[in-house]
């Protein structure tokens, strides 16, 4: 079953109101300068993408790397226009659902493609269509507003993880771990994992945006931009040290099984050890020789018993001042 493509387009234009405009008429209005156009573009085929390429000048290779899904987040600069792509991550109840998103900024458009149930940018049109101090909306702000949306929503699905983990913990340092949540530790560490590979290479992407692009991170932008980055970076030492906790208690426990077996098979071996003085005795007796002279004295059985307990009972206050027992 196809999804249905949800396209929106929002003309900014000086003195005017926001005017929602069909993609069609995109090229018509970005060839104005004073014009600002933001395009938020859901699950895109291949026919609109390309409609969207004409209509702003896009690259081809920026096209093709658009339509892929799985991308590397990275960021590539095309001519006229800057290509961007990140993983986004929305908490909704208690899953976390990953995503992507490519962006296309141009000097007056931003355009956001994503797939995936990932994040809406609703929050983005909305403090665009209100003028911030009295500023007309342009790239370097939308751009901001999107970068800062998806660095955001890592913190509350991390949050979640974290959650998670602090109940697995508690199990982890018992012996009532079971499969179930053998199955859950692993979906936290694979959640972390996702989370990273959606976290960190926002830093550089941010960096590089501040460093190498003062079109788009202006000089009233700078610290916007460098807030984005500390967030990402702050994010990340959070799933590093998160990591971390989980193979340290993933560790623990293991070495809490090896410890449990250890004891176990020290009591089964002194067990062993004590019920072997009798069977050795009895196993001798058992050999059916002619020449047994203590079988033929009155006080042969009652002595082999003593001895037998005697030697049980000695060996069995060894074990257990060893602890063996």
């Amino acid at each position: 079953m196809q999804t249905k493509t949800k396209t929106s387009c929002l003309l900014f234009r000086p003195g005017q109101m926001p005017a929602d405009i069909l993609l069609d008429e995109v090229s018509e209005h970005v060839r104005n300068p004073e014009n600002f156009l933001w395009i938020d573009v859901a699950d895109a085929q291949q026919s609109l993408l390309s409609r969207l390429g004409d209509e702003l000048a896009l690259h081809e290779l920026a096209i093709e790397d658009a339509l892929t899904t799985h991308q590397r987040p990275k960021l590539e600069e095309y001519g006229r226009h800057l290509f961007i792509s990140a993983k986004t991550a929305q908490l909704v109840e208690t899953r976390i659902f990953f995503g992507e998103v490519h962006f296309f900024a141009g000097a007056n458009f931003i355009a956001a493609v994503r797939h995936g149930p990932g994040l809406s940018f609703a929050r983005v049109r909305e403090r665009l269509a209100v003028a911030k101090n009295g500023g007309r909306p342009g790239s370097p702000y939308a751009l901001y507003l999107a970068l800062d949306l998806i660095v955001d929503h890592y913190r509350p699905a991390l949050e979640s993880i974290h959650e998670r983990f602090l109940g697995l913990e508690g199990v982890l340092l018992t012996d009532a771990l079971g499969r179930d949540d053998l199955e859950k530790l692993y979906n936290v560490k694979r959640e972390l994992n996702s989370l990273r590979d959606a976290a960190e290479p926002m830093q550089d992407i941010v960096q590089d945006l501040i460093r190498l692009h003062p079109e788009f991170v202006t000089k009233e932008l700078k610290a916007y931009y460098r807030d984005v980055h500390d967030h990402a970076v702050r994010v990340t030492d959070s799933i590093d040290t998160l990591r971390t906790n989980a193979s340290d208690a993933m560790q623990f426990h293991l070495a809490s099984l090896t410890i449990r077996q250890n004891e176990s098979v020290q009591k089964l071996a002194g067990w062993g050890a004590i019920l072997a003085v009798p069977t050795v005795i009895y196993s001798l007796y058992g050999m059916n020789f002619d020449w047994m002279p203590e079988l033929h004295q009155p006080w042969g059985y009652p002595a082999v018993l003593a001895i037998s307990a005697a030697s049980m009972v000695w060996l069995y206050r060894r074990l257990r001042k060893r602890g063996w027992i």
